[in-house]
């Protein structure tokens, strides 16, 4: 099974480093020196990790034969992925790869259904699963202990107990509106004091 496990960002000095952002719980094992990594596209690799080093809380890696900035550079945005065993698990119980969660239906401690995962976004202070509401509409719930209270592998669910406005219908109408609103700025409309940044990438 191939995995994403990284995106490479921008180019970190003149010797052929990269950041990347990180997309795997195990950094140590999947973006090790020598770890040999598939890419998308397919042409900018497969790549091999030469060094790694974290900088200002940022993972930087090098690869074999990526020597200046200009290289380093033109593979920015290229996806890293790694070769999995379907069967493999994590050495801890309690943590759990991407591919186990994806698709898992959210529903609450009563069994009523949420949504269903359908993407794992990893961040310095944690995770969060991005949850597609029946209604098309999506929910960002924390993957954190205190929220998500339980993950069934055998039923296929994750059990959560979300705190009050994390799952409210307005909270869809909301992100909907700003949808339309993200749309109608791309489409050439006018917007004022819209306080939208774009992708630090």
């Amino acid at each position: 099974m191939q995995l994403v496990v990284a995106r490479i960002g921008r180019a970190h000095g003149i010797k052929g480093e990269v950041t990347v952002e990180v997309r795997t719980d195990e950094p140590e094992l999947r973006l090790a020196p020598g770890a040999v990594l598939a890419t998308e596209p397919a042409t900018a690799g497969p790549l091999t990790i030469e060094t790694g080093r974290v900088h200002s809380g940022r993972l930087l890696l090098r690869f074999e034969g990526v020597k200046d900035r200009t290289a380093a550079e033109a593979l920015r945005n290229t996806l890293l992925i790694a070769d999995v065993d379907p069967a493999e698990l994590p050495e801890d119980p309690e943590e759990f790869y991407d591919h186990q969660l994806m698709d898992l239906d959210v529903v609450l401690a009563d069994g009523t259904g949420i949504g269903r995962i359908t993407e794992i976004t990893h961040l310095p202070s944690q995770d969060l699963f991005i949850v597609e509401r029946p209604d098309g509409s999506e929910v960002m719930i924390p993957f954190v202990e205190e929220i998500v209270t339980e993950i069934d592998l055998e039923e296929q669910r994750a059990v959560i107990t979300p705190p009050p406005g994390l799952i409210d219908e307005t909270d869809a109408v909301v992100a909907s509106a700003r949808e339309e609103a993200a749309d109608s700025v791309a489409d050439g409309s006018e917007a004022e004091d819209s306080g939208a940044k774009g992708e630090d990438a």
